[in-house]
């Protein structure tokens, strides 16, 4: 089938799925009740459901005070005994694959449930509807008279009584329709080779004579495999080699501390669109260009509810769902699963810039802050801090982390921040003093803290070699796909191991 056609058919295809769209954002609290109805129905007869009496359940308020909230480690034990072969035990469909993942904040595997109709109905669904909002927005585009090249992760598949278990990336693209089988590349088997390295020089091999149109993928990870594209081909920039790019679908950590390096290997042109999923489900998709907002996606088969935090402390255990959140409040996210995970605690905290339609900005994890001192620094006030600054000294990073160093000799503790720069500054002294101002000005707490210097010093700042933060993930096993370097740490156990590097 030649590109042009198929550009034209698959683009009015997805383009049927605005309408779903539009109607969920016209009544999304109706939405949101039938989700949660359709959830209780389907997992009535399940041993969770006969638990806590899904059948009796007929309204939000009567869900909440029955079902208690829960996190990975407790919930786990039902999960064990998925993986270990019985079935109905939280959904009534027989769950076969486990999405192993290390999380953002610490190295212990975990084993989330994918149920065929999360596959389906949440992640096939996200993905399609990612590029159907893009190409609503860019009429004339031609994504699809060429290829988007994914990078994914690199735990393969594999299988154990009768299960199969391996990055999420791993089973979707085990599972993909083959319409996206098309549209892609590299071939799967490529996109699952272990090596990294090896990887990376294979897929360079079997796309740079492709017709890339999109790119997906985390941003560290990308960013390693463009630059390299550069130095094989020779090239300055990639629209030297992909001339037809367009779009570059992005999620799993913070772009900003990214943008200013991909815009400058990147064509004017190439367009940035942030997509928030995890393990446990698909959640939002930016749905206008050049927007830092991303639309709730309420019809994926996952129920929402939320937790008021205050930097790292939950204020409230009063426990909220759609129809009573404001803007501007940092919330920790809570969902009820397609795949049978009940009130569960993600780790994630969001917070909506809007509620007609409800539009949400990933503000952090709920695990991943320092507290060391009193301070209470989330991710969100660290990253602006940091984009401020450079933005300021016209200045890119690679990478970077930061932990507490305790007091010692009577001199009050400080943070110190390991930064990989592109190129760093030529006044280490004036960036530091200002990457602590900006700090205190986008935490009270902090600036609290540093008040004369008694509880906080000014922050220390190490400049990584080339390749250090690299170098760590390939001795720990953790190179590519979707394991991210920790931000913020409360204790020295990977900066020490950093410094060791160094």
């Amino acid at each position: 089938m030649p590109f042009s056609f198929l550009n034209t058919v698959v683009s009015w295809f997805l383009k049927k799925r605005i309408h779903q769209i539009e109607l969920f954002m016209k009544y999304p609290i109706e939405v949101q009740n039938e989700t949660l109805t359709n959830l209780l129905f389907s997992a009535k007869e399940t041993e969770f459901g006969k638990k806590y009496d899904f059948k009796s359940i007929n309204s939000y308020e009567v869900f909440s005070s029955r079902v208690p909230v829960t996190n990975y480690e407790q919930f786990y034990p039902l999960i064990e005994r998925s993986i270990k072969g019985e079935q109905n035990i939280f959904w009534s469909e027989p769950i076969k694959w486990f999405a192993q993942s290390s999380g953002t904040t610490n190295s212990v595997s975990k084993y989330i449930p994918v149920s065929s109709e999360t596959l389906e109905k949440c992640h096939f669904q996200a993905g399609k509807d990612a590029l159907c909002l893009y190409i609503n927005n860019n009429i004339n585009s031609n994504l699809f008279s060429g290829k988007s090249l994914r990078l994914g992760g690199s735990k393969k598949l594999y299988e154990s009584n009768n299960h199969f278990f391996g990055d999420l990336s791993a089973i979707l693209i085990d599972n993909l329709p083959i319409w996206a089988e098309m549209i892609s590349t590299p071939n799967n088997e490529i996109s699952l080779m272990d090596k990294w390295d090896e990887k990376i020089e294979a897929i360079i091999k079997n796309t740079v004579n492709e017709n890339v149109t999109s790119l997906a993928g985390v941003p560290s990870w990308m960013l390693t495999l463009l630059n390299n594209v550069l130095v094989q081909t020779k090239k300055t920039n990639i629209s030297e080699v992909w001339s037809n790019l367009e779009v570059y679908f992005h999620g799993g950590v913070n772009f900003s501390p990214y943008k200013q390096e991909f815009k400058n290997i990147l064509s004017s042109n190439t367009r940035f669109y942030e997509t928030y999923n995890a393990s446990e489900g698909f959640f939002a998709l930016q749905d206008s260009n050049d927007s830092n907002d991303l639309l709730l996606m309420l019809d994926y088969g996952i129920y929402y509810e939320f937790m008021v935090m205050d930097n790292s402390t939950i204020l409230d255990q009063k426990i909220i769902n759609l129809s009573q959140v404001i803007k501007e409040v940092n919330y920790a996210m809570i969902i009820s699963t397609n795949s049978g995970l009940w009130r569960y605690k993600i780790g994630d905290t969001i917070k909506f810039t809007s509620l007609n339609p409800f539009r949400i900005q990933i503000s952090g994890r709920t695990k991943n802050f320092i507290n060391a001192f009193g301070e209470e620094l989330i991710i969100e006030n660290a990253e602006k801090a940091l984009e401020k600054t450079l933005l300021d000294y016209k200045l890119n990073v690679v990478e970077y982390t930061v932990a507490p160093f305790f007091m010692n000799n009577k001199k009050s503790g400080y943070h110190q921040w390991i930064i990989e720069f592109k190129i760093p500054p030529k006044n280490l002294k004036e960036f530091k003093k200002d990457l602590d101002m900006n700090l205190q000005k986008t935490n009270s707490d902090y600036k609290s803290k540093r008040f004369k210097d008694i509880a906080m010093s000014e922050v220390e700042i190490i400049i990584a070699r080339k390749n250090l933060f690299y170098d760590w993930l390939k001795a720990k096993k953790k190179l590519g796909g979707q394991n991210k370097i920790p931000r913020l740490c409360n204790d020295r156990k990977l900066v020490e191991e950093l410094l060791k590097l160094i």
